[in-house]
Order: C-alpha cells, then sequence, then structure tokens
C-alpha cells in the first residue's frame, strides 16, 4: 500500500469528506504516476478523483466499526494539530 495514504476507517471523529478526498487524490497520483494533473490530464485526473472519493466514502460507510482506532492521523489532522 502507499505509505502515504492513511487508514480511515475507526477515526475519531469519523473520516471527514476533506480527508476522504485527500486519499482518494493521493491513490489517483499514485497509480496514474502524476504528481500534478496537466491540462491534457486534469478532467481525467478529476474524475477519477471523484470516483474513488465516493466508493471509499461508501466502504467506510459499510464496514463495521474497528476494535481499535488506526496508528496514524491523517496528514489533515496532523496539520490541524497545534503546535506547542
Amino acid at each position: 500500500m502507499c505509505r502515504n495514504i492513511t487508514v480511515l476507517r475507526g477515526l475519531e471523529p469519523p473520516a471527514t469528506t476533506a480527508e476522504i478526498e485527500a486519499a482518494a487524490r493521493q491513490y489517483v497520483r499514485k497509480v496514474g504516476g502524476v504528481q500534478a494533473p496537466s491540462a491534457a490530464t486534469v478532467d481525467a485526473f478529476d474524475r477519477a478523483v471523484q470516483a474513488v472519493t465516493e466508493a471509499t466514502a461508501g466502504l467506510l460507510a459499510e464496514l463495521p466499526p474497528r476494535r481499535a482506532a488506526p496508528r496514524t492521523e491523517p496528514p489533515l489532522r496532523r496539520l490541524a494539530r497545534p503546535t506547542a
């Protein structure tokens, strides 16, 4: 699995739409070999991100609860955490 994609199932509070979309975007970048879409690929890239976002949200909604929280926080939560 791509090291940059974190586990979203079992988060408290549950994964947000932004976190799900960020994971989808990272996945599409990885499998497409694209760091940033060009003018020629942006439409296909955006459609893929949307499809993966929807599939991921559906998956998370249907899976049973986890027994333990994931070991790592999603990047958006790490960035939002206040620094000491």
